[in-house]
């Protein structure tokens, strides 16, 4: 693939990419394009080549994952230097500048971000690709870098505590999460 069909396709999928970005980040949107703009900077230098081994937005997913992973293990080691060094403070977290980001939720949104957060990482991780960004499970087992088996482990779990968790807030929010039956759903 050259550079003008990697960079249409790039294009296309920018809002998938960023969204996924988001997820990483923990829904920090500085840290988001951070990342987005780095994982862009390593396709253009070389440093993260396409193979075609899987597809591309696969592939793609899996360089933002662990580029974020990476910009991550930097803040941290940043942030617990600046504690040993008196007088500077760690960055704030930009999603507390932004309250009226949160204000524009509905509740219902609001409660089932909370459960998704309370999910391990994994778990919410491969709920994420499948469902936002639609992904099959093995699509995001490769975006995750485990195994088939492994990503539908953390799918199984990650939807049961899921609606275990919006089953439990449904008593106070009068909202029902309930299973509907779909007979065209595999299960």
């Amino acid at each position: 693939m050259d550079i003008s069909e990697l960079q249409a396709e790039l294009e296309k999928l920018h809002g998938a990419s960023f969204g996924w970005a988001l997820s990483c980040c923990r829904r920090d949107r500085a840290d988001a394009e951070e990342v987005l703009q780095t994982v862009y900077l390593k396709i253009l230098e070389g440093k993260a080549c396409y193979r075609g081994e899987s597809s591309l937005k696969t592939w793609l997913f899996a360089v933002i994952r662990k580029t974020a992973i990476t910009e991550q293990r930097k803040r941290l080691l940043r942030a617990l230097k600046s504690m040993a060094v008196p007088g500077i403070k760690p960055p704030r977290n930009s999603f507390a500048a932004e309250p009226a980001l949160a204000f524009e939720r509905t509740e219902a949104q609001q409660q089932f971000q909370k459960a998704l957060e309370r999910l391990p990482a994994r778990q919410r991780e491969v709920l994420h690709l499948v469902f936002y960004e639609d992904l099959t499970v093995r699509e995001a087992a490769n975006v995750m870098g485990v195994s088939i088996g492994s990503a539908r482990q953390h799918y199984e779990r990650g939807k049961k505590h899921l609606r275990e968790s919006l089953n439990r807030g449904e008593l106070d929010y009068g909202i029902s999460w309930k299973r509907k039956e779909n007979p065209g759903a595999i299960s």
